[in-house]
C-alpha cells in the first residue's frame, strides 16, 4: 500500500491517501513504458522532409552527347544526380512515422507510469484549488509553497477548467491536463505530478471498477 501526502495549497499536510499497487497493475512494466514513449515521440515526428529526385527535376531527358567517339566520359541526361542542377541520387520522400499500440497496452503503460511516480515519491495530492477568477499569482504561490517551482510539473484536474487553465498558462514548465486526458509521455516527462484530490479519486474509482 502506497501512502501519498495530501496537502493544502499552502503546502501543509492535511491528510494521507492510500493507494493499492494492484489498482495500477501491481508493478512497473518498463517494456510497455518504452514502447509507449517511442510511439508518442514518433507520432510527434512530422515526416515532411523531401528532396527532388531526377524524375522531379525540370529538364530534358535527352542524352547530352553520344556514348562513344568523343573522348569524354559517358553521361546521361542533365537530370542526373552527378550534374549541378540535377536530381538528388537518393531523394527523401515525405512519409509517416506513426506508430500505434492497442488500447489496453496504452492503458497499462499509463498505469505503470503513474505507479512509478507514486513509488518514487514524485506525486503530490493537493486537497483543493479554488479560483474564482484567473490569477496566475495564485497558482505560482501554490507551486512555491509545494517547492516545485522551476521544475517540470503536470497538474491533473478532474475535468477541464478554464479558470485554472488561464491561471497556469503563463507559468513555464507547468502543464494542466484533465485526468481523462493523461498519457504516458506527459506523466513520465513531468518531474513532479500534482493531483487535485478529486482528480486522483476519479482515477482510482475507474480502476477499481
Amino acid at each position: 500500500m502506497i501512502e501519498l501526502p495530501v496537502v493544502s495549497v499552502g503546502g501543509e499536510k492535511v491528510d494521507t491517501l492510500k493507494i493499492d499497487e494492484a489498482w495500477f497493475g501491481g508493478r512497473v512494466r518498463k517494456d510497455l513504458l518504452r514502447r509507449a514513449v517511442l510511439m508518442y515521440e514518433a507520432n510527434r515526428h512530422v515526416g515532411t522532409a523531401a528532396t527532388k529526385g531526377r524524375s522531379m527535376v525540370v529538364g530534358s531527358t535527352r542524352k547530352l552527347f553520344r556514348q562513344k567517339g568523343t573522348g569524354r566520359a559517358r553521361v546521361g541526361s542533365r537530370r542526373s544526380g552527378k550534374r549541378r542542377g540535377g536530381g538528388v541520387t537518393f531523394a527523401k520522400r515525405a512519409r509517416s512515422f506513426r506508430r500505434s499500440l492497442p488500447k489496453q497496452a496504452r492503458r497499462a503503460a499509463l498505469d505503470s507510469a503513474l505507479l512509478a511516480k507514486f513509488l518514487d515519491g514524485e506525486a503530490i495530492v493537493v486537497d483543493k484549488l479554488e479560483l474564482k477568477e484567473a490569477k496566475t499569482r495564485a497558482v505560482a504561490a501554490m507551486l512555491g509553497a509545494l517547492k516545485v517551482n522551476g521544475m517540470n510539473c503536470l497538474l491533473a484536474i478532474n475535468e477541464p477548467d478554464e479558470v485554472i487553465w488561464k491561471s497556469a498558462r503563463n507559468i513555464p514548465r507547468l502543464t494542466v491536463l484533465a485526468a481523462a486526458d493523461l498519457n504516458t509521455y506527459e506523466v513520465l516527462k513531468a518531474g513532479r505530478l500534482l493531483f487535485l484530490r478529486e482528480a486522483i479519486q476519479s482515477l482510482i474509482e475507474a480502476r477499481k471498477n
